[in-house]
């Protein structure tokens, strides 16, 4: 199974409160983002991880060409590329996805381990379109609502929560090379966004499954950092 990390965002909210690293390179329990997704990948047996990294700070792509060149067990494959939303990193970084199944997921998710690899290991024996990380912990700026039947099926993504909503999306998606003819849709359409390629998804009849973890945060402001460790030391 291949594996993907965007991780070719700004990081201008970090930057602004006083974080010099380059938001991969931010390091939670001493251990780098981009690291310990790389190390959680591999634990979950990954043929290949595709990582995106733009040119606005290029401390993030030596660190990743330092690992590629020390450690040869890091299958890595690097693109770089500056893009103007996560859907068009996706859209980069899709050619090298096509066969087969992939997870995706941006830079600075942050999830407990063992509950990632029963997520995988749930994923791999479904057959399902795509397995969506969902958690009913909000601490986001703008959730994306997940509509879901009994069976766990998505019905639809809301940016506004719905009667029958109890979760928000994680930002880990595991997706089969089905799921790629809707990216390819949604950049002609001129869309970004993930969440307008998730709802593309719902919109293209795909069987989406929703999973829940107990709780996943992203680090996109100084005090997530610390919010972060704690989740991870609890």
């Amino acid at each position: 199974m291949r594996y993907a990390i965007i991780a070719a965002g700004e990081g201008s909210r970090l930057a602004q409160e006083g974080i010099s690293l380059p938001k991969p390179l931010v390091k939670i329990n001493g251990e780098a983002m981009i690291d310990r997704l790389i190390r959680i990948f591999h634990l979950n047996k990954a043929e290949e991880i595709v990582i995106i990294v733009n040119t606005l700070n290029p401390m993030t792509e030596q660190h990743i060409r330092k690992l590629m060149e020390t450690d040869k067990s890091c299958d890595i494959r690097l693109v770089v590329k500056n893009t103007p939303s996560s859907m068009h990193s996706f859209s980069e970084i899709a050619p090298y996805l096509q066969e087969g199944n992939f997870c995706l997921t941006t830079v600075d998710t942050i999830f407990r381990e063992e509950e990632f690899a029963e997520y995988i290991q749930a994923f791999e024996s479904s057959s399902c379109d795509g397995m969506m990380a969902v958690t009913d912990f909000i601490d986001d700026e703008c959730p994306l609502y997940v509509e879901a039947d009994n069976q766990m099926k998505i019905i639809d993504f809301l940016d506004v929560k719905g009667d029958d909503c109890r979760f928000i999306s994680g930002g880990v998606y595991a997706l089969t090379d089905r799921c790629l003819p809707t990216l390819e849709r949604c950049m002609k359409e001129e869309q970004s966004r993930m969440r307008n390629f998730q709802r593309g998804l719902i919109a293209d009849k795909c069987h989406l499954i929703a999973r829940p973890f107990s709780k996943i945060l992203d680090v996109d402001h100084a005090g997530d950092i610390q919010k972060a460790e704690g989740f991870l030391n609890s």
